[in-house]
């Protein structure tokens, strides 16, 4: 998985997220969790934009060359790291062993939502990749 820099501001009740090495890409939100979810799905759809293009990503900074810090950060600003997560637009089979009572559990919760049980355990999947950064 890649990871671009974030730069994180705000205050309660207003809290933005601006993406510098992708311009345009950016989160928002009323909690720095709500900020930070809205900027994986901005730089996600500014990357599918990007590449559908025919343009290139820009290259990933690391923190340990120190380049990440070029891009001032003020007062009450924070860095963070935005996993990208990119669909590959095609589909794999894969075989999984699950105990037979959480299994039932998953398709009965991917029913309630009216999804598949590959669209519930994708879906539950990116939610935790997401919620790991």
């Amino acid at each position: 998985m890649s990871f671009y820099f974030g730069i994180l501001d705000g205050k309660a009740g207003a809290f933005g997220v601006r993406i510098p090495d992708c311009p345009g890409a950016f989160g928002a939100g009323a909690t720095v969790a709500e900020a930070m979810q809205s900027a994986i799905s901005g730089l996600s759809a500014w990357a599918e934009g990007t590449l559908k293009d025919g343009d290139a990503m820009p290259p990933l900074r690391f923190v340990g060359d120190d380049t990440y810090t070029d891009d001032a950060v003020g007062p009450g600003e924070a860095v963070v790291m935005i996993p990208l997560l990119l669909d590959s637009g095609r589909t794999v089979k894969a075989n999984v062993t699950f105990d037979a009572g959480l299994l039932a559990t998953i398709d009965q919760e991917a029913q309630r939502r009216g999804l598949t049980r590959s669209a519930f355990l994708a879906s539950a999947a990116r939610e935790k990749i997401e919620a790991h950064r």
